[in-house]
């Protein structure tokens, strides 16, 4: 007897399963490390690190976390989390506590590291700067790293400004751009490369993704890879939202729609309307609300300010839109807005909002008023640049 649960299959098959389902040779005999958080499942659910235990029995010898813990307990940047140990007796080496990079001594019982995270496409997510962290080690000590690959779940599509080296951080480690368009795979063959680590470095690939997918085009479904990116609809605004951090415009984090809502006491939202209906901001509407943080930045205080709602994913371009946003913001209420202070992503004296837009000249262009449309002009041909440098590693077409 069948029983009928209604449940397609997904489209698209990860990385995790096509190696547990399919063990290449390389992989017999070696011991084993895993890269992961709790968002690290198959597509029924089962935690990786399970489904190696039970296909490469004791032959997992630990567990790595990035940012916000092995369990995304941890709400916000800068706040560590310790090393422990697993339900299942492995030790749990955070990769964000005291240090950012793991120690020889953390690679000294594995062969190769597996790579089972989710990336978000954006390049302030810090996932990718920890791997890229790993292969440096793994370059020096010789330990192999195989990425078990994931859809980026907002597509193959590139936007925004190069990180320039000057403004180079933990959340932005190589020049590329905030909607970098590539799965956690091609980033770090693309690292690996261009930084001249020089990793013995491999990828796991999917089955069935393409880059033209956004995430529920992939049947797959969506597990939370960090505290404050609980939805797909979260992961499409991100690349511009993200911005926030670097202000004292709340980027909704203390509600249930992080990212999705921004504001502040201070913001009048007509006034705002009035100058973005001007503007080319395509795939989106803006949705005046008022709401309270309960942490966070205005925590307690009535916030006025939007909720961004994407009516388009195709035809959306979140980085242009936030700093559209940002631009009516600081032309509005100088008085008022201002900008985040460090330490940010533990640098203590580079202005955070530099940071996250990698090049303090998009900041200063912004601040003079020039138009939103010249100034992503201004950085077509270095993307344009970017997207060939991606040619050779790109895994899905």
């Amino acid at each position: 007897m069948v029983a009928v649960t209604g449940k397609k299959a997904p489209r698209v098959r990860l990385g995790i399963e096509e190696l547990v389902s399919r063990p290449p040779d390389w992989i017999k005999g070696l011991r084993l490390g895993l890269l992961c958080n709790q968002a690290s499942t198959d597509s029924c659910f089962v935690h990786s690190r399970d489904l190696l235990l039970a296909r490469f029995p004791g032959r997992l010898r630990c567990l790595f976390s990035p940012q916000h813990g092995f369990f995304s307990e941890k709400q916000d940047n800068m706040i560590e989390s310790d090393h422990g140990v697993d339900s299942t007796g492995l030790p749990i080496y955070s990769l964000y506590g005291e240090s950012r990079r793991p120690s020889a001594a953390m690679f000294a019982d594995i062969d190769v590291l597996l790579v089972d995270l989710i990336d978000v496409g954006t390049r302030v997510y810090t996932f990718a700067w920890t791997v890229v962290h790993c292969l440096e080690l793994a370059a020096e000590t010789g330990v192999r790293v195989v990425i078990l690959d994931r859809p980026n779940p907002i597509g193959g599509r590139m936007e925004g400004n190069l990180l320039t080296p000057a403004w180079s951080s933990f959340v932005g480690l190589y020049g590329i751009p905030m909607r970098h368009g590539l799965t956690l795979g091609e980033l770090a063959l693309l690292c690996n490369r261009g930084m001249a680590i020089g990793a013995d470095l491999s990828v796991v690939p999917m089955r069935g993704w393409h880059r033209d997918m956004l995430f529920p085009d992939t049947g797959l479904p969506w597990v939370f890879p960090s505290p404050n990116m609980p939805s797909f609809a979260t992961a499409l605004v991100y690349p511009g939202q993200v911005i926030w951090e670097g202000s004292n415009i709340s980027e909704g984090r203390g509600t249930t729609l992080p990212f999705e809502l921004f504001g502040a006491p201070f913001i009048e939202q007509d006034e705002v309307a009035a100058l973005l209906a001007a503007m080319p901001l395509p795939g989106c509407l803006l949705r005046p609300l008022l709401f309270e943080p309960c942490f966070g930045k205005w925590a307690g205080e009535l916030c006025r300010g939007f909720q961004l709602h994407v009516t388009d994913p195709d035809a959306f371009r979140p980085f242009r839109t936030s700093l559209a946003l940002l631009q009516v913001l600081l032309g509005l209420y100088p008085d008022e807005f201002a900008y985040k202070e460090p330490p940010y992503e533990y640098e203590f004296e580079r202005l955070p909002m530099d940071l996250i837009l990698g090049d303090r000249q998009v900041r200063l262009a912004l601040e003079d008023g020039v138009d939103i449309l010249e100034l992503e002009a201004s950085w077509q041909q270095e993307l344009a640049a970017y997207r060939e440098q991606c040619e050779p590693v790109l895994l899905y077409r």
